[in-house]
């Protein structure tokens, strides 16, 4: 039997938010989506996070290489509550609120079978061109194995926060046999903070976080980092060398730069490993692969996240503060608003969400 949550009655149609064009956005009327398969989860959203990738669209039209054929549903960091679920749904009922993972894999093929799921062979991801719509709408349908129940008492901002802190978690799982000591953190975004919050219950010792923003710099500090620095203002790598003279163990690319990646090599020892999350707005980076060889640097390229959702919130329930890292929240009708202050760095923000 389906089971409808008397909070939060399913309509037959929805508000939902789509891009038109580079940089235009309309509020839409869709009919709202219902209950077809027995695993299925029908939800209520109510908030979606504003990713680097759903600004790559809003700027460019294409992320990751992927181009949107207009008009188009973004976005995938979301939480919401359950309303309703399909027969033989057992892992959350009506009532439940939830964190989602945005990724359906098909759990068959010869990835899924190694438990590499973020690299599934028929992998869906949601507010991608030609996989799935994305999350900014009212309601949401999505398989019940893309629903993890948050914790009682987290807060709509802990909860938008899973999705992109597990992409970190999972950055800092890859290179766990590294037994780094000494880590880089180009770029102090949510992944990059993620990052730092995530590396800060783990033996790192000593933690370096850099970016071009002060205020993003403000806030690694206040999450624990050792030393900040802006390459703007200062030659970064020969001040971190100075403290660190046989270099850094790891260090994480989180911004898509050529000039973090070129910076990142710079930073590493011999054995090394320089850890790519960030999604660069260009189709190729240069790596110097004399440099890259003399210091024998492993490269790790993270996609997405991996089996991490469940602990991140773990994590992030237990530390109720870190919710001050979503610093702007935005209704539907200012979506436009809560776009272009992402993209353009406005008003000190690093995590914004649209309310539904």
């Amino acid at each position: 039997m389906r089971i409808m949550a008397s909070a939060g009655h399913r309509k037959n149609s929805m508000k939902a938010i789509r891009l038109t064009d580079i940089g235009c956005l309309e509020i839409v009327e869709l009919p709202a989506p219902r209950i077809h398969g027995e695993r299925d989860v029908l939800l209520r959203v109510e908030a979606v996070g504003i990713c680097g990738s759903d600004i790559h669209f809003f700027r460019t039209g294409n992320a990751g290489g992927r181009q949107i054929k207009f008009p188009f549903r973004i976005g995938h960091e979301c939480v919401g509550a359950v309303i309703e679920t399909g027969d033989s749904v057992l892992k959350v009922r009506a009532g439940d609120r939830v964190a989602v993972d945005p990724a359906v894999s098909c759990g068959e093929c010869d990835q899924c079978k190694k438990g590499r799921r973020n690299t599934c062979r028929r992998l869906l991801f949601m507010g991608i061109p030609g996989e799935m719509d994305g999350c900014l709408a009212e309601y949401l349908l999505i398989p019940e194995a893309s629903c993890h129940p948050l914790e009682a008492g987290m807060s709509i901002e802990q909860g938008v926060l899973v999705e992109p802190f597990s992409v970190s978690r999972y950055a800092l799982e890859c290179i766990r046999q590294n037994g780094a000591k000494t880590i880089g953190i180009l770029g102090a975004g949510p992944i990059g903070l993620g990052v730092l919050f995530c590396a800060r219950s783990t033996g790192i010792q000593r933690i370096y976080v850099m970016d071009k923003l002060n205020y993003r710099l403000d806030r690694a500090t206040e999450l624990g980092a050792d030393w900040v620095g802006n390459p703007d203002r200062m030659d970064v790598v020969s001040r971190l060398l100075a403290i660190e003279p046989n270099s850094l163990d790891v260090v994480f690319e989180c911004c898509g730069s050529q000039e973090a990646i070129s910076q990142g090599i710079d930073l590493l020892m011999p054995g090394g490993a320089l850890v790519i999350i960030g999604i660069p707005e260009t189709d190729h980076v240069t790596l110097d692969p004399h440099l890259l060889r003399r210091k024998e640097i492993s490269i790790y390229n993270i996609r997405r996240q991996n089996d991490c959702t469940d602990l991140t919130i773990q994590m992030v329930a237990e530390k109720p503060e870190i919710e001050s890292l979503v610093t702007h929240s935005f209704s539907v009708d200012e979506a436009y608003r809560a776009f272009d202050t992402v993209a353009g760095y406005k008003d000190g923000v690093i995590k914004a969400v649209i309310k539904f």
